[in-house]
């Protein structure tokens, strides 16, 4: 199912407009590459009066950070290298899948310091945009609404003592996913997937 792009269309400026700020301060910018693993919460819902549980996934996520000046804050925008993917299983058996993208802004306070090891958290927003929403064993149309929520991290930058703009990141993040859930256009539930993100990779701050 192809996306409605005029319904992201605030979230399409936001993103075009982090993409073309000029560079004219260069080092105040970064960018990384992590592998992130999702883990929904514990308690996924009830859609059609069956227990949800949506499936952990693994994904690579790249994101852009703005740093203000010689501040200790900057502004972090995360994303998907490709959506993540998820099963759902209702009292313990698999019934639909579903596809998502993540953008999430946060902005963040890092703990600077004498060594090279810096800490950091964030809070911010997130937008939870699925698609292609399917049920296993019928044609029946399944929806999932857009959803908003809140979003928090915490991590640490570590940069080697030879690497002059290379560095190493680790996070742990929260963000709040609760989409209403439609069959046949009427709702059958809430699917709050809520989930905790654990992500390792790669800094480069220019």
């Amino acid at each position: 199912m192809l996306i409605d792009l005029k319904r992201y269309k605030g979230l399409l400026v936001t993103v075009m407009v982090l993409g073309t700020m000029p560079l004219t301060h260069a080092e105040n910018w970064q960018v990384k590459l992590g592998g992130s693993f999702l883990a929904p919460a514990h308690d996924n819902g009830v859609l059609a009066g069956a227990k949800a549980d949506v499936s952990n996934e693994f994904n690579a996520t790249p994101s852009v950070e703005y740093f203000f000046g010689n501040s200790p804050f900057s502004a972090e925008l995360l994303l998907a290298l490709a959506p993540f993917q998820h099963d759902i299983q209702l009292n313990g058996v698999d019934a639909a899948k579903f596809k998502h993208l993540p953008p999430t802004l946060t902005a963040k306070y890092h703990f600077r310091n004498s060594t090279r090891f810096t800490p950091y958290i964030g809070a911010g927003l997130t937008v939870a945009i699925p698609w292609d929403e399917k049920l296993i064993r019928s044609d029946a149309k399944l929806k999932a609404d857009v959803t908003y929520g809140y979003a928090g991290q915490i991590g640490f930058n570590f940069q080697p003592a030879d690497a002059k703009n290379w560095g190493v990141f680790v996070d742990v993040r929260y963000a709040q996913v609760e989409s209403d859930v439609k069959l046949d256009g009427q709702k059958i539930g809430r699917l709050d997937v809520n989930p905790v993100v654990y992500t390792i990779g790669y800094s480069y701050r220019f």
